[in-house]
């Protein structure tokens, strides 16, 4: 691909400095055909990187995936191109990305570049690991050429989320009709969690939303006047939807028992999913509640991921699709990785990629705002795999479109 670029290029008055790895292309073979077309069109071919400056670098060094241990000299031309400060086209996949999974195994001081100087031409279908884990400071602004027609949907081993359906409610809409939250967490010192999970599920849409914090508050936080308290849950469940877990500290493993076992719809987050890690009673009634079709949904960071499949958080960094699937799998329930590029997935092994979001999100908090926004959409009678992903695209849709360039902190998610 980069020898007919660079022959198209020359061909066209453009100047053109080919560097190129040393090894012989196989007799026969694309790369030599196109070897011999550059030669022949006059495009001079180099073994080393150029050192004036240039106006786009075209990365075509080892098309489709990346090469763990880089030696030279590719190391040497993959940091040449990518530390310049000019645009950077990629073919396929950034040389040094894995395609499938987002692992960036070039050199670490390569990855992140100037904003909006990175593309990346993916050709046939987009890899995964362009929209996960490292894909996205990699690839930078990423386009796709199908060359030809689109491959068949039932052949993708995931999907791109996107906006979610949102219809119209009818004027004679109650909050009766939009659900009820409840949100049960905040051990002491940890309030803060419980009310930005509260607050999220109202400003989503939620009919009535109560918190039920662990512990008594050490001094009463500002809160949405909306938001109302408990101090125990209602005898009559059936029309909840519980979100368990933000602030919960030590005090939510005694909680749990109970919600597993009643809640009609639930979102599992933070130290519920801690609590849950170490205990094999409280799995089991994870696990029976699909039996029972009461939906759930969990929300764990990598270490958290770790801690329910018993490995260190590097394990489910290297191989996140692979991680959220165990995940699902292991509770039979909807599993959000949550990260850059957070992977949805369900028992069944449905998997989506979040394309939407950015750094701007990585502010205590945004955790628990998520955890709310999911079960609001629960509450208003998604499935919790549509209640999941339309989630998960909004909060990162949000980030991406708040004004200013500072991080943007939960109270204002």
């Amino acid at each position: 691909d980069g020898l007919v670029a660079a022959t198209r290029l020359h061909q066209n008055g453009h100047a053109v400095w080919v560097s190129r790895a040393p090894h012989v292309p196989a007799p026969g073979s694309d790369a030599e055909w196109a070897l011999q077309c550059a030669r022949q069109a006059g495009v001079q071919i180099h073994d080393t990187a150029p050192e004036g400056p240039w106006d786009l670098a075209i990365d075509a060094l080892f098309g489709l995936g990346a090469r763990p241990g880089l030696f030279a000299p590719y190391d040497h031309i993959l940091r040449h191109m990518r530390l310049n400060p000019a645009p950077l086209l990629c073919v396929d996949v950034p040389s040094g990305l894995h395609p499938g999974t987002g692992v960036w195994l070039g050199p670490p001081e390569t990855l992140v570049r100037p904003a909006d100087a990175t593309h990346t031409l993916s050709l046939l279908t987009l890899k995964t690991g362009l929209y996960t884990g490292s894909g996205r400071d990699a690839a930078g602004q990423v386009w796709l050429d199908t060359l030809g027609p689109a491959a068949d949907p039932a052949s993708a081993c995931a999907t791109l989320l996107g906006p979610p359906a949102s219809p119209q409610p009818a004027h004679s809409t109650h909050k009766g009709h939009q659900g009820t939250v409840w949100v049960i967490g905040g051990d002491r010192g940890m309030s803060g969690a419980a009310w930005l999970a509260g607050q999220s599920a109202l400003r989503r849409g939620a009919g009535k939303v109560y918190v039920q914090l662990l512990a008594a508050e050490d001094a009463p936080l500002s809160r949405p006047l909306a938001l109302m308290t408990a101090r125990e849950a209602p005898a009559d469940v059936r029309d909840l939807t519980v979100v368990a877990g933000c602030g919960g500290g030590q005090a939510i493993a005694a909680a749990l028992p109970r919600w597993l076992s009643i809640a009609p719809r639930l979102v599992l987050d933070a130290d519920a999913l801690n609590a849950i890690a170490s205990d094999s009673s409280l799995q089991n009634l994870l696990r029976q509640r699909a039996a029972r079709q009461r939906p759930t949904v969990i929300t764990p960071h990598p270490l958290e991921a770790a801690r329910l499949l018993g490995c260190r958080s590097t394990d489910i960094q290297a191989d996140r699709l692979q991680a959220a699937r165990q995940l699902a799998q292991w509770g039979q329930c909807v599993a959000v990785l949550k990260g850059s590029g957070s992977v949805v997935t369900d028992a069944s092994g449905r998997m989506a990629i979040n394309p939407s979001g950015n750094h701007r999100l990585a502010t205590a908090g945004s955790g628990d705002v998520l955890a709310g926004w999911i079960a609001a959409r629960l509450a208003h009678g998604d499935s919790a795999w549509d209640a999941a992903c339309g989630a998960v695209y909004q909060h990162g849709l949000q980030a991406e479109q708040h004004p200013g360039s500072e991080p943007l902190i939960a109270d204002d998610q």
